[in-house]
């Protein structure tokens, strides 16, 4: 019972952390000094939904490539699309056992990406004030029905694209970028490989150097992640962000000390220092949870010098950042799930697994 408990309390305060109604801040903003700022598309507002990992994730990718020189800002609205008529498909084929979520990780917005393509922003944008739980309520309606009579997935298809249509939009056929013409699957291949992204994690309850299925309840898709000790996961991130590439992070929001109307992410003053065993502990008691998901994008220092990494959020730009948190570097090593990071700015894997200290690597 008390597990019961504990697990109910993190899903609310991760229902509450996720989505975020833009607000304005009356707060000032506090000096840092910038030491890195990669580029980026302009801040987005998710709004009320529970996409943070699919914005996070595009934006990640977006800024991968601008800081190459190319120009690219990615569409929600075509992501969230496949998700909600795949998830259609789930209920048919499992029946009321499966309840249609817009929850997931980032892992789980590359897989889509690789499943079903992608679409610039430009080509299929999100109306304004769509109730996308009011969509998934009916697709969950839809799939429910369409078990029921036995009328095969062709059917449902067609059911769920004429609901997505009128919702959304309809979509595209092609996407033209730069004059050059591709399909979404095309298009996806062009700005993603599947190897471009590792997701790293950092957990004593299995072993370094191994991947493993990390257990928090949005992993539906059981992705697996690789497990490095949090002093060289802290590592990997900053060497990302100082050659160039940003980093997609998952992790917990909900502490008291992360407050989006001040763009801050901080632990309390004289918290104990940061180490496995006390982040261990935060995961095993629910005390660290996977409740939101953002870019890194830039590295700065406040006026005593500590370090903050500077996050790429999707509340809107309602704060003195226009919509970017700072968080502290203590605060990123205590409460991040995952990071996922460019392959092109990690050591190899096999480097990784003989040698788990970036300090030898870089």
């Amino acid at each position: 019972m008390k597990l019961r408990i504990i697990l109910l309390a993190a899903g609310f305060a991760m229902l509450l952390s996720c989505s975020h109604r833009q607000e304005k801040s009356r707060h000032e903003a506090e000096h840092f000094r910038t030491e890195v700022m990669l580029r980026t598309t302009p801040v987005k507002n998710q709004g009320q939904d529970q996409l943070c990992w699919i914005y996070a994730m595009l934006a990640t990718i977006e800024t991968e490539h601008l800081m190459q020189g190319d120009s690219i800002d990615l569409s929600v609205a075509y992501m969230a699309r496949q998700l909600l008529a795949e998830q259609a498909r789930m209920v048919y084929a499992k029946g009321r056992r499966h309840h249609v979520s817009l929850r997931g990780m980032s892992t789980k917005a590359l897989l889509l990406l690789h499943r079903y393509g992608a679409m610039p922003y430009t080509s299929y944008r999100m109306p304004e004030n769509i109730d996308l739980s009011g969509l998934a309520m009916k697709m969950q309606r839809s799939g429910e029905q369409a078990k029921a009579h036995l009328t095969g997935l062709a059917k449902l298809d067609e059911q769920t694209g004429k609901t997505l249509d009128d919702a959304i939009g309809g979509l595209p056929y092609w996407v033209f970028m730069l004059g050059c013409q591709y399909t979404p699957l095309e298009f996806a291949h062009s700005i993603c490989a599947k190897d471009e992204y590792l997701a790293l994690t950092s957990f004593s309850h299995h072993p370094f150097g191994e991947s493993f299925v990390l257990e928090v309840p949005d992993n539906d898709h059981q992705d697996a992640f690789f497990n490095v000790p949090i002093d060289s996961l802290m590592r990997y991130v900053e060497h990302s962000l100082r050659t160039g590439h940003p980093v997609c992070w998952e992790g917990d929001t909900s502490e008291p000390g992360c407050d989006f109307r001040q763009g801050i992410a901080r632990l309390p003053q004289g918290h104990k220092p940061i180490s496995q065993e006390s982040r261990q502990q935060g995961f095993d008691h629910a005390k660290t949870t996977d409740d939101h998901c953002m870019a890194i994008v830039g590295i700065a220092r406040d006026d005593e010098g500590r370090r903050y990494y500077i996050c790429k959020n999707s509340w809107g730009t309602g704060n003195p950042y226009g919509g970017y948190m700072y968080m502290e570097e203590d605060y990123l090593k205590a409460k991040t799930i995952a990071v996922i990071i460019p392959t092109a700015a990690l050591p190899t894997m096999d480097q990784m697994i003989k040698g788990l200290r970036p300090d030898n690597l870089f």
